[in-house]
């Protein structure tokens, strides 16, 4: 009796522990679209199942990125709803309505660590701080535009003007990136705008297909004034004033 006892309880640990490693499964559209809707950036899984190649390395990933929501879903029907043929790791974003994806056929090399690169490269949200890694998605974006915001990290008034900014953002999805960049370590982008860290914080606008940039004057970085600094860019107002000094040099 306590060996059959020993042994029940044994088989429901190794189940619990399957199930804990286990990614949310969609078993429909509505559930994708959820799913989708429910982060600013989530990743799923469309392939055929747990066995199938991908899934392991999408585990271990989704582990070491927690901030990013990961799901899977074998339903061939949906695949076709996202323009999929084939098992694809996707990775979907609101900041520009954009749906990136890893063609698991077309991987050379399939590992958990490449899984997170791929990921964080294109984690783009509504504010996303500047750096080597998102460099790369920010610049690879159909959206060529971007709203700076330069401040120290770390400040009270970086912290305050991430969360006026971002909530702004998402008026501007697919017009714009709203980008933090941290004053204290790129001076490369203050000297592109002509600023020196004394003069933080400040707003941009870089055109990314113009090559060309602004800066809202000097003042409070209100969410009005930011808001119809944008909308001057939009209306083409921008292009009639004078761009921001500095000498030639890269972001």
């Amino acid at each position: 009796m306590l060996i059959t006892l020993f042994f029940s309880l044994l088989v429901s640990s190794v189940v619990a522990t399957e199930k804990d490693s286990a990614l949310p499964r969609l078993t429909d559209t509505k559930a994708a679209e959820a799913f989708i809707d429910s982060a600013e950036v989530v990743v799923i899984g469309f392939l055929e199942g747990e066995e199938s190649p991908g899934y392991q390395e999408l585990v271990s990933a989704a582990k070491r990125v927690d901030s990013v929501p990961v799901a899977i879903c074998t339903e061939k029907e949906v695949l076709a709803d996202y323009s999929l043929s084939s098992d694809t790791i996707t990775l979907f974003r609101k900041a520009d309505n954009h749906q990136e994806n890893l063609v698991i056929a077309t991987t050379k090399k399939l590992e958990a660590d490449g899984l997170v690169n791929f990921i964080t490269i294109n984690e783009v949200r509504y504010i996303t701080e500047y750096n080597q890694v998102t460099a790369v998605g920010l610049f690879n974006s159909e959206v060529k535009t971007h709203l700076l915001l330069f401040a120290k990290r770390g400040s009270k008034e970086d912290t305050e003007l991430k969360e006026r900014l971002g909530a702004l953002a998402p008026e501007f999805t697919g017009k714009f990136l709203f980008v933090l960049i941290n004053g204290a370590v790129n001076s490369r982008s203050l000297g592109y705008f002509g600023l020196k860290s004394q003069d933080l914080p400040r707003v941009g606008i870089y055109d990314g297909s113009s090559d060309m940039k602004w800066l809202l004057p000097a003042g409070e970085i209100s969410t009005e004034r930011v808001r119809e600094f944008c909308q001057s860019f939009l209306r083409g107002e921008l292009k009639e004033v004078k761009q921001a000094d500095s000498a030639k040099t890269e972001l």
